[in-house]
């Protein structure tokens, strides 16, 4: 079973920016050593509690201290940025480490209204306009536009040796059309949607049209999962990042909180219910349990790879779970 990480770098409470962001370099040199496909870290703006607003920048010092897993962003918000400066720092990346490099894509904001106005003017005609800005963007990875275009001589420099791998992330119908369309590789975030995704996934590899000769659709789903040495252990380390999000949803978090505040925290009865429904969308578990559910999701999807994401309020906790999905996934 092919597995790969996805880093949102939570800060949990007590702990600085800094400190997540190292943590997260330690998770990218941690997925390396045990083996993981891919390594991405995800763009969020100025949300409490998520550290990494420039994937491009954290991607230089992680691909600095680690090997042979290929890094990329999960994902560069498009619609905020111009094709050719997003080509540019994904070549510049590529250029620095051959071979490694995903571009991965996506049109949500990322943040709030206010962040979402900082960063761009007219951000909705830019959603619309996202077929046109993903066409953009792969004409100038591929260095090629044609001969009548405005663009046709000017290149993305530096030109690397491996072109960045594009992706397309989505929850949606229309960007796995989109991905199938343009010829790209499709990630779903199960994680963050209630779509039914193996219809998704099914239409995507149906409607696939390759962008080169020997492009073939290839699927990632991306689930939140926890796992420890026993069940009761996961479950209560996932309290912390439950009980995050449904402070997340009253505009009150400040950080990942740990086991204790999480305990703590005094819940209404409609919020035991959220809570509840959000560990059905998780998988929460020992090894065998968790390996269990991941062999079900990949049938289920006909995923060819699975990204995990996990959120903790102890690095250590969530290092542990990845280990352990190391060891049972890579026997």
């Amino acid at each position: 079973m092919k597995v790969s990480i996805l880093d949102q770098s939570p800060v949990s409470s007590h702990q600085t920016p800094a400190e997540a962001l190292k943590a997260s370099m330690q998770l990218a040199k941690a997925g390396d050593k045990l083996g993981y496909e891919r390594y991405w870290i995800a763009e969020h703006h100025d949300l409490s509690g998520l550290a990494c607003s420039a994937p491009e920048v954290m991607l230089g010092y992680i691909g600095a201290q680690t090997n042979t897993i290929r890094i990329g962003s999960g994902a560069v918000l498009l619609p905020h940025y111009k094709p050719y400066k997003v080509a540019e720092t994904y070549n510049m990346l590529a250029t620095l480490f051959p071979g490694r490099i995903d571009l991965g894509i996506g049109r949500a904001p990322g943040g709030s209204a206010e962040a979402t106005n900082a960063l761009s003017d007219n951000f909705l005609q830019q959603v619309f306009k996202m077929p046109e800005l993903v066409e953009e963007l792969l004409q100038f990875l591929d260095d090629k536009f044609p001969a009548e275009h405005e663009y046709a001589k000017l290149s993305a420099s530096p030109l690397p040796p491996v072109s960045p791998e594009p992706w397309l992330l989505g929850t949606s119908k229309k960007s796995a059309e989109l991905a199938a369309r343009n010829g790209m590789a499709y990630t779903f975030g199960q994680f963050m949607s209630e779509q039914d995704g193996s219809a998704i996934i099914d239409q995507y590899k149906q409607a696939f049209q390759p962008r080169q000769g020997g492009d073939q659709p290839y699927a990632i789903v991306t689930v939140s999962v926890i796992c420890a040495e026993t069940t009761e252990q996961a479950h209560l380390i996932a309290t912390s990042s439950l009980v995050w999000k449904i402070q997340q949803d009253k505009m009150e978090a400040k950080g990942v909180l740990s086991i204790e505040e999480a305990a703590s925290y005094p819940l209404t009865e409609e919020e035991e219910k959220k809570i509840k429904k959000m560990k059905e969308a998780m998988i929460i578990g020992n090894p065998e349990e968790v390996h269990e559910r991941l062999q079900e999701v990949q049938a289920r999807y006909g995923a060819d790879e699975l990204m995990l994401v996990t959120i903790t309020h102890d690095p250590a906790d969530r290092l542990k779970s990845y280990e352990l999905i190391a060891e049972k996934c890579k026997k």
